[in-house]
């Protein structure tokens, strides 16, 4: 992105996020003017200060003088507390909705989206760009309100005691303009890398962990931090050259500024000596340049701060502009016959250039079982993605009961499904929870008949807390065969029309597979059930059976009719483990 059009983020921010809050921010604002003004009252009690009590010895002034004093820092105290209160309170606030807004937008994207970008990748976006954000907003934005203030008052003073000497002070500041402007580049190309370095190490950790157990029986300990730690060297040295180029710019000042001092410590030391200034004037002025030099060096540090925060808000606003795949627009709101055929009439499905599925077409008998097996890569489990409208198909129709799935809402045909995939997908919340999902509105009773259906009951009953013993992340907690159980509780409650079996005993032990296998046989009598299974044990009671090669069905029938064909489900049948 372009520097012209990454400035475009920051009035898009605060149009979206940020004006909401105006009201906050505009109290903000004003006790960082309360604190400003403060300071002013203070360098301007300094002449007085020095000249008529400390020099002229007046002793009558010393009182107000101290009282002055007094309410100035009393005041800077209320007012900061009170302004740094409401703007990290914004900014909390701004990242918090960001945050929700972009969890509630990549969930809409498709499944090509998430194939492109890696979990670590959209965890560091979510939430490492995000908090960087706050930091920003929490203390920069602040920094900018609080020396603005400071800066206008500081020079006010320091222009009602000598315009001349506060123009000498600022004589080199041209010569700012050609190091600072590079410095800011450098801070943004920095700032980029070490975002992107971070994301890199945040998906090789997401790797690490959820490949722990591969990673120990393969002694790949030593080669992951290996990999790890030269991720972690890259980052440094990005993050220390960004760190670097903001350091550098109060330097910079400070130089700057002691060029400026010295000529006035010059020139007003002249007419000091002369008695045409006092040295309380010199005094007064002399804090207020260095009071305006402090809000300086922090303005020309939070310049390197915006750079870094343009630099997260175009890495956020880019998942922002990310759009879903088209969808035809739905026409229904849900199924007329939900145990109709469903029918795949022509079908092509590619993943990028990789064809999967070649002018597939087939019917599945309503209220039918039928099953689908062949070799790994055969294109079985992409059939029930196209189904579920994981993925889109680049061609055909699919249709259940003459309706073609395009015409209905997502979220009522998948209402109308239930699948219990070879995938696992179970949360780190308790096993009543996963069995629920959250979003089926049942009574408890049903969910306990569903885990005793499942056989879930029966290692639950030795967990501490029963179905509420939490699942752990991914499952982690439970065996492959405890979290299949889960699956297919999951499916038995939710008591959808249609259901896809995925290897659902795959990972089940030989007498719970025939037990699990007994229950499905029962639950599916009236439902219509596509199966994917490697096991022919498994289909052998099916309706029917289709054999897929290379995205296409090459053979249909019962289990009799194609082992008497002798063609490619008997050779399956010779090769393949069938217990």
């Amino acid at each position: 992105m372009s520097e012209e059009s990454r400035s475009y983020l920051i009035p898009k921010v605060w149009h979206s996020y940020i004006k909401r809050h105006s009201f906050k921010l505009a109290i903000a604002f004003s006790f960082m003017l309360l604190e400003g003004a403060a300071m002013y009252v203070f360098v301007r009690t300094l002449k007085p200060m020095f000249d008529n009590v400390f020099i002229a010895g007046q002793t009558s002034q010393l009182g107000s003088i101290s009282l002055t004093v007094f309410a100035v820092f009393l005041v800077r105290s209320i007012g900061s507390f009170i302004y740094r209160s409401l703007t990290v309170k914004t900014g909390v606030n701004v990242v918090g909705h960001i945050q929700r807004d972009l969890t509630r937008h990549l969930l809409t994207l498709d499944m090509a989206f998430f194939n492109r970008h890696s979990p670590g990748e959209l965890i560091e976006r979510v939430r490492g760009d995000t908090q960087a954000l706050q930091g920003f907003a929490s203390t920069t934005l602040l920094s900018v309100g609080r020396d603005t203030a400071t800066l206008i008052g500081m020079l006010a003073s320091a222009l009602q005691d000598d315009w001349m000497w506060t123009l000498i002070v600022f004589i080199g500041a041209p010569l700012l303009v050609l190091p600072i402007s590079l410095l800011q580049k450098l801070i943004r190309k920095q700032t980029r890398r070490a975002r992107e370095t971070s994301a890199s190490l945040s998906t090789r950790l997401d790797e690490i962990f959820h490949g722990i157990k591969a990673i120990k029986l393969n002694n790949l300990a030593q080669h992951e931090n290996d990999r790890f730690n030269l991720g972690v060297r890259t980052f440094v040295r990005t993050a220390l050259k960004s760190e670097y180029g903001k350091a550098a710019m109060p330097s910079i000042i400070d130089l700057i500024a002691g060029i400026g001092f010295v000529a006035v410590i010059f020139y007003g030391g002249q007419e000091i000596i002369s008695g045409e200034k006092t040295a309380g004037t010199f005094i007064s002025f002399f804090f207020a340049i260095a009071l305006i030099f402090d809000p300086i060096r922090r303005l020309t540090s939070v310049s390197g701060s915006i750079q870094g925060a343009l630099i997260n808000l175009e890495r956020i606003y880019f998942l922002f502009d990310q759009k879903p795949a088209a969808r035809p627009s739905a026409t229904a709101h849900g199924l007329t016959q939900p145990l109709g055929d469903i029918e795949f009439r022509g079908v092509n499905f590619s993943y990028g250039p990789v064809p999967v599925l070649r002018e597939l077409s087939f019917v599945a008998a309503g209220g039918k079982t039928t099953a689908f097996v062949g070799a790994s890569g055969a294109g079985k489990s992409t059939l029930f993605n196209l189904l579920t409208h994981i993925e889109l198909p680049d061609s055909g129709t699919i249709s259940i009961g003459g309706q073609n799935i395009d015409s209905l809402e997502v979220h009522n045909l998948r209402h109308s499904i239930a699948v219990v995939s070879q995938e696992s997908a179970l949360f780190d919340e308790s096993l009543h929870d996963n069995i629920k999902l959250g979003d089926v509105v049942t009574d408890d009773r049903r969910i306990e008949q569903a885990a005793v259906d499942a056989l879930v009951s029966e290692f639950a009953a030795e967990l501490p807390f029963g179905l509420q013993s939490l699942a752990g992340p991914r499952g982690s907690n439970l065996s492959g065969g405890q979290r299949q159980r889960v699956i297919i509780a999951r499916a038995l409650l939710r008591d959808a029309p249609i259901l896809l079996l995925d290897e659902a005993t795959a990972a089940l032990d030989n007498q719970t597979e025939i037990q699990i296998q007994t229950l499905l046989d029962e639950f599916t009598r009236d439902k219509t059930t596509l199966v994917i299974a490697h096991r022919l044990t498994t289909v052998m009671n099916a309706d029917l059976i289709h054999v897929m090669k290379d995205g296409q069905i090459v053979e249909s029938g019962s289990h009799t009719e194609l082992l008497a064909k002798g063609a490619h489900y008997s050779a399956l049948h010779r090769t393949l483990a069938t217990d």
